[in-house]
């Protein structure tokens, strides 16, 4: 029980709260919700991508998260395309649900998650190491692939491609990556702190952007759909991550962790996607929303489970 009101009153309640500030501000002035989508993704994204590519160390033991994370990313891929043949969605609407049951909440939901669950251990360092290795996965992935997605949901793969190319994260990734080769201490550097005031800045950003389109969307609370995304990525994240994490023979303190973060809600960005490729921006708004309602039931039974079976 705990557990739950952590939940509810630490992770659910701020996001709620800013989201339900961006949801009045939509109302009260008519903000543009295409400029907040681009000061999300060409200002705000990229330099946390940055920032978390240059800050993280991976350690040689880590990475069978990375493995783990990848494998995941598979499975969840597979399972989204079958419900969508199954349901016979069309090509936008597929493309939507791949992106919500893909892509989760492995930032600002699933670290202080697992601070929280491993708090007061002596492996709590290690637990949120763990972790920022399925971030690291999640962010490099959802800005390339989910970009992908959403595009192919209103265009041909040319054009696709050309979008997604035109995404700056996808640049962040390789000017980090080329930073950690040089040995300079970037963080020393005079214009670094302002990526990480930007870094800093995403979270609030995001969650206003997602209040401002859930003001505009039409709720529709009997769309099987949502639902279904909601299902696939609550309780079959779980499922999945219990057979993975079985088959790839990880133990302790990692099967833990990587079991507890593969169950959080859809990501944010999955709906600021839609929104930026005008590629059911509604329905993907619906399961972020739905999704972060739903977890505080399903995360507590996945964190208790996580106990026994590990």
């Amino acid at each position: 029980m705990n557990v739950f009101f952590f939940i509810l009153i630490n992770n659910i309640a701020p996001i709620f709260f800013i989201i339900g500030l961006g949801y009045v501000l939509e109302k009260t002035f008519e903000l543009d919700i295409y400029s907040f989508s681009k000061v999300n993704f060409y200002v705000f994204v990229p330099a946390l991508v940055l920032v978390k590519v240059y800050q993280t160390e991976i350690q040689f033991e880590l990475m069978r998260a990375i493995v783990y994370a990848f494998t995941f990313l598979a499975a969840m891929t597979l399972l989204a395309v079958l419900m969508a043949k199954f349901r016979d969605y069309k090509m936008a609407r597929a493309s939507a649900f791949k992106n919500s049951v893909m892509f989760y909440n492995s930032g600002n939901f699933g670290i202080p998650l697992i601070t929280l669950v491993f708090a007061g251990t002596e492996y709590a360092a290690y637990a949120v190491s763990i972790q920022i290795m399925v971030l690291m996965v999640q962010n490099l992935t959802t800005n390339s692939i989910g970009f992908y997605n959403a595009g192919r949901g209103q265009m041909d793969v040319k054009n696709t491609l050309i979008a997604t190319a035109k995404m700056p994260s996808l640049y962040a990734v390789i000017i980090a990556l080329s930073l950690k080769l040089i040995p300079f201490n970037m963080a020393e550097f005079f214009i670094w702190p302002a990526f990480e005031y930007m870094h800093d800045g995403l979270i609030s950003v995001a969650l206003l952007t997602l209040g401002i389109q859930l003001s505009l969307a039409k709720l529709e609370l009997k769309d099987l759909d949502v639902y279904l995304a909601s299902f696939s990525r609550l309780i079959g994240g779980a499922l999945i991550a219990f057979v993975l994490i079985y088959l790839l023979g990880i133990e302790g303190v990692m099967a833990r962790v990587l079991f507890i973060s593969s169950a959080v809600p859809s990501a944010v960005n999955t709906a600021l996607i839609a929104v930026e490729f005008n590629n059911e921006p509604d329905f993907a708004s619906q399961v972020v929303l739905t999704t972060t309602l739903l977890s505080t039931v399903t995360l507590t039974a996945v964190i208790y489970l996580s106990g026994i079976l590990f």
